[in-house]
């Protein structure tokens, strides 16, 4: 499904991700200070790859005041079965509304696609902001070691 969907904010505008930005998203994951200290290890060899961004809804939000369209953040839309399989905002990025601009284009891809319901299993730290942009409870997905090894809130986001 390609993007008709274009989403701005302050200075930001969300693209479709192509395969020349997959090592820019994944040194956004890795760079992530919500990933530092005991949470460093699940990150840690994580890879976004150009196949990734091909076979899911992947878009990126871009800095429109940056000549180079430095990535502010992304997000990736699994489609079956629905979920939100990734979100990241750059650190230096946060506090302008990067998050809730690529939370308000995934809901609208997701609507586009016919869906109902976009699950998402939390990273523990980034629950309360999922709750701020409409994701609501719905359990607690168990710690999985060795990749994860602690539990994760679960949530979804209802799509109207």
């Amino acid at each position: 499904m390609k993007s008709s969907i274009t989403s701005v904010c302050g200075g930001a505008v969300v693209r479709r991700a192509v395969a020349r930005d997959a090592k820019q998203l994944t040194r956004l994951v890795r760079g992530s200070r919500a990933y530092e200290g005991r949470y460093a290890a699940m990150v840690a060899g994580y890879r976004v790859g150009p196949d990734y961004i091909e076979a899911h809804e992947v878009f990126v939000a871009v800095d429109t005041d940056d000549p180079a369209g430095r990535v502010l953040g992304f997000y990736s839309l699994v489609l079956v079965p629905p979920e939100l399989d990734l979100l990241f905002v750059a650190d230096r990025a946060q506090g302008r509304g990067i998050g809730r601009l690529l939370v308000e284009h995934m809901r609208a891809r997701a609507r586009a696609a016919g869906l109902d319901r976009v699950r998402v299993v939390s990273h523990p730290p980034a629950e309360g902001f999922y709750r701020r942009v409409g994701a609501l409870p719905t359990g607690t997905v168990s710690a999985s070691p060795p990749a994860v090894a602690w539990d994760r809130p679960e949530l979804e986001f209802l799509i109207p």
